[in-house]
């Protein structure tokens, strides 16, 4: 691993870094929700992607509910992970992306773990998570992070207790 894995709520200071990772490591469609634009990283995408990213900056208690972070190593911005608060009480769901570089070095791993004792911090008991089977990256993060896995048709869905698994330290 080229160093600890640090989480850091997403803000003005590190929003560009974590686009520049975006657009030069990732798809628009793997890393923000679909928007009416040109394919690509075009100008309307960008602008897309960051307000996507300022409509949380409220935290799990602003209007979207969600608390995301920029995953940081060695003082670069890799990639995001999030926390969004779900109906029941105690329950978040969260969602991760990685650039290109930075998966398969168990970054992925160190970072929902750090996510974990955010959640736990916060009050949480479980996390919640949902991928596809083909997704082997996030399935064998998830897996590795403790969750109990579901597979139903071209879902998998993970569950990650808290209280029963306490994380540990990445």
């Amino acid at each position: 691993m080229a160093g600890a894995v640090r989480l850091e709520p997403v803000d003005e200071a590190n929003l560009e870094s974590l686009l520049s990772v975006a657009a030069a490591e990732a798809e628009p469609s793997d890393v923000m929700p679909p928007v009416e634009a040109p394919a690509g990283w075009s100008h309307a995408r960008r602008e897309a992607f960051r307000e996507f990213h300022r409509a949380s900056f409220g935290g799990l208690d602003g209007p979207t509910r969600t608390l995301m972070f920029a995953v940081c190593v060695g003082g670069e911005v890799v990639g995001m992970v999030r926390m969004t608060r779900r109906d029941a009480p105690g329950l978040v769901e969260t969602g991760m992306w990685l650039g290109r570089s930075a998966r398969g070095q168990g970054l992925g791993a160190a970072a929902l773990r750090e996510l974990l004792n955010a959640a736990a911090a916060a009050g949480m008991h479980s996390v919640v998570a949902e991928t596809t089977p083909d997704n082997l990256g996030a399935v064998a993060v998830l897996r590795n992070c403790g969750a109990k896995l579901r597979n139903e048709g071209q879902k998998v869905y993970a569950e990650i207790s808290l209280d029963a698994t306490p994380p540990v330290a990445g």
